[in-house]
């Protein structure tokens, strides 16, 4: 039995690492599969969607059973489902059984991601949750960075098929050893009202809903995953398109930036909000969030501007290092929003809203501004449509700015359990 805090954080973090790289090898080999299947940008843009698809639509599933039941086995069971079906990826003859294995890679960490941060904050010592959720939200940069270069790496050597093999083979371990872990008590959700009746999702989601604070935040929240999403998924194809890089250093190059970037400016983030002065944590975390991303906003627009891959990769570091700096800020904002009780349903009804109206639509709807200015998907071309596409990207990271100045300015106290 795994009791040690850090223990549990560190495997959390691992699974959190793994997750990540899961989930961008599909971008990471996306242009191979596109010159292999025969697939439109906007097809493109529906394989990264597709995962969302299952992500966002099972997660309030989970957050509902997260609030009332044991969680470390939803996680392994989550854990395991997604690295069967990343595996399967590579089996993929046609769109339509590719999307159908993202879907299912979608549904597993769904679970994961869901559950995870209710038990680091369960775990971690009163004064460093803050600092805690950092460390595990560092894995969001270092997976997705991995993922890029591993990718890039593997289908260079191999095929872009072998890279979906080899990439789902590490989570089976993982998932075992996760239902190790001890959970420690914890206040869970009535599984019934005074009446006999079983409380539903409905009902917890219109508990949210008054909640403003948690409202803003989770706007917020959404604008710039819409925005991280895009970026995401194209900032590749941009640079092997209009700036001119072979496909795998493009994506060892946007990998290894996202890595750094990642890790310092989910650090920064994370210390920072500790140190705002003033007793509502909520607050003081949506001012980070609020100024990282309006810092990000004009070095996004320039970065889209830039005339060689080296000050496109330069500002992008910049845009990405503000924007990670609201990563565990974000989080924290989310669970200390809500009574205890309702914290895996807050995260899960977050996570369901940010995929839907955040990196499910924002990747196709790039994509299909690009596949209407007619953009060759040959390298070293104009990629004037990618580029038009790509300036959506900045206006959802000023709309999450103004979003969390507003939380910040005006917050509610956490209303109690009921």
């Amino acid at each position: 039995m795994i009791k040690s805090p850090r223990a549990i954080l560190a495997l959390l973090t691992a699974l959190n690492l793994l997750n990540y790289v899961d989930r961008f090898v599909v971008t990471a080999v996306g242009p191979r599969i596109q010159e292999h299947l025969g697939l439109s940008d906007k097809e493109l843009g529906l394989v990264t969607s597709a995962f969302m698809l299952g992500y966002f639509a099972t997660s309030p599933v989970f957050g509902w059973l997260g609030d009332r039941f044991p969680r470390k086995a939803l996680i392994a069971a989550g854990v395991l489902v997604w690295s069967a079906a990343t595996a399967a990826s590579g089996l993929a003859g046609a769109l339509a059984s590719l999307l159908a294995a993202r879907v299912v890679v979608g549904v597993g960490e769904a679970s994961y991601a869901t559950l995870s941060p209710t038990l680091i904050d369960d775990i971690a010592p009163a004064e460093k949750k803050n600092r805690w959720l950092g460390i595990f939200y560092v894995a969001i940069p270092a997976g997705s960075a991995l993922g890029f270069i591993l990718g890039g790496l593997l289908e260079h050597r191999y095929g872009w098929r072998n890279a979906f093999y080899i990439a789902g083979g590490p989570g089976v371990l993982l998932a075992l050893v996760a239902l190790l872990v001890h959970e420690p008590p914890r206040t869970l959700a009535q599984k019934k009202d005074d009446r006999g009746v079983v409380a539903s999702f409905l009902d917890d989601t219109r508990a949210l809903a008054r909640n403003r604070s948690y409202v803003l935040t989770v706007a917020g929240y959404v604008a710039q995953t819409f925005a991280l999403g895009g970026f995401v998924q194209w900032a590749v194809p941009f640079l092997y398109r209009r700036l001119c890089l072979d496909l795998h250093v493009a994506d060892g190059a946007f990998g290894k930036l996202t890595v750094l970037t990642g890790l310092v400016g989910t650090a920064i983030g994370s210390l920072v909000a500790e140190r705002v002065p003033g007793e509502d944590r909520v607050r003081a975390a949506l001012w980070v969030c609020a100024i990282s991303s309006a810092v990000a906003t004009p070095v996004a627009v320039l970065a889209l501007f830039a005339h060689s891959s080296t000050s496109f990769l330069a500002l992008l570091g910049v845009c990405e290092l503000a924007v990670f700096a609201s990563v565990a800020p974000t989080n924290l904002a989310i669970l200390k929003s809500v009574p205890e009780d309702r914290r895996a349903s807050a995260m899960a009804l977050s996570i369901f809203l940010i995929h839907l109206l955040g990196d499910l639509i924002s990747p196709p709807i790039v994509g299909a501004v690009s596949d209407a200015f007619g953009d060759s998907k040959a390298q070293c071309t104009s990629g004037t449509g990618l580029f038009w596409g790509m300036l959506t990207l900045p206006v959802a990271l000023a709309l999450s700015a103004a979003f969390w100045f507003a939380g910040a300015r005006r917050t509610n106290p956490v209303p109690s359990s009921s």
